[in-house]
């Protein structure tokens, strides 16, 4: 099953990183962001990917056609010019890199790769959010309901701390939970070729008039995902998730 991830946005809320690379590329723990997501695949087994591109996009092409040298050690012959890759990081990525278009919304993103997709099953998901979603629970979910599309429902992250009271006294501090109510689109979404036939064009956004509708005709379906989320809209979420990978304490991390 083919996974694309959507990395051709402007970026704007992090736009002290995004004026000169796109967002998906923002490092994470020394670690492109996009490195972290193709991880999370990769541990359940999904290792083929397509990358609609977009703004800035030909920094997500160079790395890609760097990676192999820049991560593993090399034996360079000076006089014959071979170059020997010796050790270091293989990872069974298969990628797809398509141009999408610099303005192209993220409807318009996904109906542009309908060609490398092809007419089977495939996940989707944002090039700038972590989770530690099991992906093999998420596709058995989806194919126990036989529709057109899940989308993983998340609790966003809170902003603060909570106070927790007993009348006017103060009993404990909670450290920055999961709001206790409301479920909002966390991305992860798997999906039949059926969702084509709901996007009209490059202006059609997602996540208003196609997953609208899809949900009016009883053809989206949530996963509710209870753990750890987090995007990276903002220099503090880029920073939070820096110090948690830093620490060693980054729950996405579900690979070895």
């Amino acid at each position: 099953m083919k996974t694309v991830i959507l990395a051709g946005g402007l970026g704007t809320r992090l736009s002290e990183e995004t004026s000169i690379r796109p967002k998906p590329m923002v490092e994470i723990g020394g670690k492109p962001m996009l490195w972290h997501i193709l991880s999370i695949y990769s541990a359940y087994g999904y290792n083929d990917f397509a990358i609609a591109l977009g703004y800035k996009g030909e920094f997500i092409k160079k790395y890609f056609l760097d990676f192999y040298f820049l991560n593993n050690n090399l034996f360079v012959d000076l006089e014959s010019g071979q170059i020997e890759p010796r050790g270091g990081e293989h990872p069974k990525w298969h990628v797809c890199l398509v141009d999408t278009g610099d303005s192209t919304q993220t409807g318009g993103r996904i109906k542009r790769m309908r060609p490398v997709i092809g007419d089977g099953t495939f996940m989707l998901t944002y090039g700038d959010g972590v989770a530690n979603i099991d992906i093999g629970k998420l596709v058995a979910f989806h194919k126990s309901h036989g529709r057109l599309a899940t989308v993983t429902a998340v609790r966003p992250p809170s902003r603060f701390g909570q106070i927790v009271l007993d009348g006017t006294q103060i009993r404990s501090f909670v450290e920055k939970p999961q709001t206790s109510e409301g479920w909002i689109n966390g991305g992860f979404f798997v999906l039949e070729p059926g969702v084509f036939d709901y996007i009209d064009g490059d202006d059609t956004a997602w996540e208003k008039g196609p997953m609208q509708r899809l949900a009016e005709d009883g053809e989206l379906f949530a996963y509710q995902h209870e753990g750890f989320w987090q995007p990276m809209d903002t220099l503090r979420d880029r920073t939070l998730l820096n110090e948690m990978w830093e620490e060693g304490r980054a729950p996405w991390k579900t690979w070895k």
